[in-house]
């Protein structure tokens, strides 16, 4: 049991390391195997994530402006995953801005630099969450933590569905996601769906949150991500036969947003 227990726990520090800047243990080796077991914890990190934007936006209102605080938490979730997903979805934006074949697209995407379809669009996207966020100023910190938290996870899980459904298109060996996508087992996917969606299910029994909105809490932002889901991977299948890397950062960050502006969407109708 207790083999199985530190085999676990290196499996998801492994997760935390590959995802995060977060330092991990110096005894947690690191391996091609653990490193593509982890994708079965890639929301539970985003419960990290979601806990440390949610508790910096917290503390920072006892004493600042609402607005001050989200820029805060905002710039936490950057500094956390080392702008990991955001640096993905600028790639992407770059290009299938730029580029109009698939080998233009991958070798602008592969490019370090940003370039103004990149400047462009994570700026819009740092600048709805923004507003999506000061749009939930009204909201208990219960259903806030819920909100941010479940933002996160359910992101990270549409990233690593659209993994499992569409195939790898790079064929460098040197690729970051390389050993995440060789053997992506559909178990650590059905796992990973129950990391991603559990803190969502919360609306369900949340006594701050009225009733008569606990249905548009639970079915606007899935209706929304589920949309971003398709719509991306219809589109990287039409241009690229299958995803990048950079495919699924894109994929975490829209989805994300696409939740924010669920949450939004249900509070405002009801």
């Amino acid at each position: 049991m207790f083999g199985f227990i530190r085999k676990e726990l290196i499996i998801f520090l492994s997760s935390v390391r590959y995802n995060t800047r977060i330092i991990v243990p110096s005894w947690v080796e690191h391996s091609d195997e653990y490193l593509n077991s982890s994708s079965r914890y890639f929301p539970l990190v985003g419960w990290i994530v979601g806990t440390a934007t949610w508790f910096v936006l917290w503390v920072s209102d006892l004493s600042l402006t609402w607005e001050i605080s989200i820029v805060l938490s905002m710039a936490v979730s950057v500094l956390v995953t080392g702008a990991f997903h955001e640096d993905g979805f600028t790639d992407v934006c770059d290009g299938f801005g730029g580029g109009w074949t698939k080998e233009k697209i991958l070798e602008i995407m592969k490019d370090s630099r940003i370039g103004a379809f990149g400047t462009i669009g994570i700026i819009l996207v740092l600048l709805l969450k923004f507003v999506c966020y000061k749009s939930l100023e009204e909201f208990s910190i219960e259903v806030l933590f819920i909100t941010i938290l479940s933002s996160h996870s359910s992101s990270r899980f549409w990233a690593l569905f659209t993994a499992k459904t569409l195939s790898y298109v790079r064929e460098d060996q040197l690729s970051k996601a390389k050993p995440i996508i060789q053997t992506l087992k559909t178990s650590n996917v059905v796992i990973a769906g129950i990391w991603g969606l559990a803190p969502w299910l919360a609306f369900f029994h949340n006594a701050y949150l009225p009733s008569d909105r606990v249905f548009g809490f639970l079915l606007y932002p899935f209706l929304l991500q589920t949309f971003g889901y398709l719509y991306l991977r219809s589109f990287y299948k039409k241009w690229l036969g299958g995803y990048t890397g950079d495919c699924l950062g894109a994929v975490q960050q829209v989805t994300e947003l696409l939740y924010l502006i669920g949450i939004v969407v249900a509070w405002k109708s009801f």
